[in-house]
Order: structure tokens, then sequence, then C-alpha cells
């Protein structure tokens, strides 16, 4: 298989510069994921204690340190099979979970160029992959994991997205003034899309997200 970003392309800039290496504490680090030092029983035990909280999967963060998009991009990428994880990136719900705009997703979503081959995933994975277009400025690293970028997560949650969340999200990304992300722009790149399915109801749902009262965009 090839990587999602080929050998000789520039590789997707760092959204937060200084965040893809992870904190040096006296235990070694502040993220645990379950087999490296401790066992998933020990951190279970250790998060009852208070010393840890669950991120994600098996993934668990030091109390005293604040979870943010590059703890969160790191325990999603560590949920995924290693032999995958250079070749796609972190989407959609999980996407805008790192970003801090949505709620801890139940599955994973991997996006993966269809111009690439690719392969299935192991099963039993808690993830999902979906072969789709990416474009030059679809993918940013966050804590040095390939996610896709803020304007290209709000395109997918449009389109993609749950009914029951879908516009909650788009609200919180447009108020988000760090992503730099407003829907308006998001509605303009729907506007000049061709051939997008679900078309009218993503637009929709971008137009709830904007009306007064629902905060920046």
């Amino acid at each position: 298989m090839a990587p999602l970003h080929s050998a000789s392309a520039a590789a997707p800039p760092e959204r937060y510069p200084g965040a893809a290496h992870a904190p040096v504490t006296s235990t070694g680090g502040a993220l645990f994921h379950a087999g490296d030092i401790f066992t998933s029983a020990e951190l279970q035990a250790m998060r009852l204690e208070g010393l840890v909280r669950l991120v994600i999967g098996g993934s668990y963060l030091r109390s005293d340190f604040r979870e943010d998009p590059a703890i969160r991009s790191q325990a999603a990428a560590r949920s995924i099979p290693q032999s995958v994880r250079s070749r796609v990136a972190l989407g959609r719900s999980c996407a805008a979970w790192i970003y801090g705009c949505a709620p801890p997703p139940t599955v994973i979503s991997l996006v993966t160029d269809h111009r690439r081959r690719t392969t299935a995933l192991p099963p039993f994975t808690s993830a999902v992959m979906h072969q789709v277009a990416l474009g030059p400025f679809d993918v940013n690293r966050v804590g040095g994991v390939c996610v896709t970028t803020p304007l290209r997560t709000a395109l997918d949650i449009a389109v993609h997205g749950e009914d029951r969340d879908a516009v909650d999200i788009l609200r919180a990304i447009g108020r988000d003034r760090e992503l730099d992300c407003p829907l308006r722009l998001v509605e303009a790149a729907l506007l000049g899309a061709s051939r997008v399915p679900g078309k009218t109801r993503a637009l929709s749902r971008v137009r709830a997200a904007r009306r007064p009262g629902a905060g920046a965009g």
C-alpha cells in the first residue's frame, strides 16, 4: 500500500506546532496505552483511583494533565492497527472530536484517498474506512497524526453526519476561532462543489447552524 502522502509530496502541516511530542514526566509520559507500560486492568484500576482518565479505546491520560487535540489524536491513532496508521487520516466525527467540537466517537472514522491502493481493516477493529477524494489541503497533522482539516471535517459532517448532532457539531466548528473555519466558508465550498450526494441536506444543515443565535459563522 502507498502512504497517504507520497514521499515526493510535502508532508501535511502540523496544526499545533510543538504538540507532536508527548510530554515527558516522572512516569515516562502523560498518555498511557493498554499493553505498553500498564495492562488494561491496571489502567482501569488507576482510573478508579482517580490517577488517570479514559480518553478513548485503551488510552488513558494522567489526571493532572489537560486533554487537548494532540492528546485526542494520538489516543485515537492507537485504536487502529499500526499497519494502516501512515496510510489513513482520522476524519468525520472522529476529527470533529479531536478538535473539541463533538463527543467521543463510538467508531473511529478513517479516510484514505480512493486513488491509492489500500486494504480492508482487520476484523474487530473499532474503526471504519472511507475511500474518498482527498485534495492537497484536506489533511493536516494534529499531534503528529494525520487528521482532516477543520474545513474538510465540516464538509464531511454536513454531508455524512448523523441527524442527531450534525448541526451542533457544525455550530461548534464555526464558533471555534482557533479553527478559523467560518460556516460561510463551508457553505460556499458546498455551493461550489459538483456531484455531492445529499448536497441539499448538507446545505440546510450548514444554514441551520448559521442562523442568528447559533453562534459565530
